[in-house]
């Protein structure tokens, strides 16, 4: 099993979407990740679950109704 740790643009990949949005998802629906130093890494199981429990799912805006 891999169970090594991701960079940004191996989960980006991994996820199908830009890095922008990484960083984004990062900061506005916490995806799970890490910061060592500089860089943040991410666990592919880790991410695999928050996938699942709907973390990366579109949320509807508070002001459409």
């Amino acid at each position: 099993m891999d169970d090594r740790w991701l960079s940004v643009d191996d989960i980006g990949e991994y996820l199908g979407i830009k890095r922008d949005t990484v960083y984004k998802w990062i900061r506005e629906k916490g995806l799970p990740a890490q910061k060592i130093g500089r860089l943040w890494k991410f666990k592919s199981d880790k991410v695999d679950q928050w996938v699942r429990e709907g973390g990366a799912a579109d949320k509807p805006e508070k002001d459409q109704q």
